[in-house]
């Protein structure tokens, strides 16, 4: 494919099914983070539980969501589907929505909080390899980073919604988790009627056992770097549940403590698809580098400045290097990993980032009931430098994996 016919960096020239997966992954999140803005708040202040325990809460549901990953991602290329695993994983998250306000004990908003991972790990390996098999390869960093967008978008709607729910129902946490609800169900509509999934290329070869050593071994070793790299920069990044308990420590309101992930997501969805395109034109490690960066400096104004001011120029970093990582990640998977064991490619990375995410939060939680809020922030750096020590290390045995396919 010469530079003239190959597709330019436009939003136009994006496939109209990563354009729906987006806006699914958006409404999904909007309905997700309407809850979750508030859950740790009110696990804390309304049911009493210590910082501990919402670390171990927080870290078990992603651990759950991506071991869940690995086997949905397999299935997907053991079936040649990817559609049908992604609308199940909605489904089940778009139904157990409905217990979150129902739940009278935290044992409940455990168990809820679990079976809406489990949905969110059906569907995220599935659906990650759907928008690979889908996007131009010349595109896939855009693409990657326009899904991560609109998904951030909801992300910073869902609070944005929270704030003014609590405010019109006079912080009635359960009110506020009704009506999300809402948009759940919307998402799961918009998956089944409008996300086709394209045909099974002719001649691609049919994996047996797709979890299997020989096939582990297929993945190839540039693609076990790419998950050794994210999984030590994700002991860097523990749950955004952090930055909402550090606002209310240096006295944020309640009412408007979702506006710390309101702020963050409004930064990251800015930031995402510029990302994209850029890692489509340069060598994709530089971007990853530069995101880790800003987490060492977000980490650094937390613990450093303890106030509001302070609060906010961490989240606006920690925003950036979500924006300049997260969606890169994914197109990193997706250029380093065989065609036919994408999804397959995407439940191994989902694991282990999910596993480092459980270590990550305890640990987060731990220092935080030990050495305050400090202690966390300081020992989150002090990962992200060693991660970033890595990835400067491994980046040359990457080679030209790192950037989009010319042909």
């Amino acid at each position: 494919m010469t530079d003239q016919t190959r597709p330019r960096p436009s939003l136009r020239n994006i496939p109209a099914g990563i354009w729906a997966l987006g806006f699914v992954s958006m409404l999904m999140d909007v309905s997700s983070e309407m809850i979750h803005a508030l859950l740790p708040v009110y696990l804390v202040t309304v049911l009493g539980t210590s910082m501990t325990t919402v670390g171990v809460i927080e870290g078990v549901a992603e651990a759950t969501a991506s071991i869940t990953k690995i086997f949905s991602g397999a299935l997907s290329d053991w079936l040649g589907k990817r559609k049908l695993l992604a609308a199940l994983g909605y489904g089940l998250a778009a139904f157990t929505k409905p217990v979150f306000p129902l739940a009278p004990t935290v044992g409940w908003l455990v168990a809820a909080r679990f079976i809406d991972r489990v949905g969110k790990g059906i569907r995220g390996a599935p659906r990650d390899a759907l928008i690979a098999d889908i996007a131009p390869a010349q595109l896939r960093g855009a693409s990657f980073g326009l899904r991560q967008s609109l998904d951030t978008v909801g992300a910073f709607v869902g609070p944005l919604l929270g704030i003014g729910l609590m405010w019109w129902t006079s912080d009635n946490f359960r009110a506020v988790f009704w009506f999300a609800v809402i948009p759940a169900f919307l998402a799961l509509a918009l998956i089944i009627f409008a996300v086709r999934e394209p045909a099974r290329p002719q001649g691609l070869r049919q994996v047996r056992n797709p979890i299997s050593l020989t096939e582990m071994r297929n993945l190839g070793e540039a693609y076990w770097l790419v998950v050794v790299i994210a999984t030590a920069f994700t002991l860097a990044r523990f749950s955004e549940a952090f930055l909402i308990l550090r606002a209310q420590s240096v006295g944020l309101p309640i009412m408007l403590v979702p506006a710390v992930l309101v702020v963050m997501n409004v930064v990251y969805a800015a930031a995402a698809y510029p990302a994209g395109v850029l890692s489509d034109r340069i060598n994709r490690t530089s971007v990853l580098a530069i995101g880790i960066v800003l987490l060492i400096a977000a980490d650094i104004a937390l613990a450093a400045m303890p106030s509001i001011t302070g609060v906010a120029i961490g989240v606006v970093l920690w925003g950036l290097h979500m924006g300049l990582t997260q969606g890169l990640l994914a197109t990193l998977v997706a250029d380093t990993s065989p065609p036919e064991l994408r999804g397959t490619a995407y439940g191994f990375f989902n694991l282990a980032g999910g596993l480092a995410m459980l270590a990550a939060s305890v640990t987060a939680g731990a220092l935080w009931d030990i050495a305050g809020p400090q202690g966390t922030f300081l020992a989150g750096a002090g990962f992200a430098l060693l991660s970033l020590a890595g990835l400067l290390m491994v980046q040359g045995r990457i080679g030209v994996t790192t950037k989009a396919p010319s042909t």
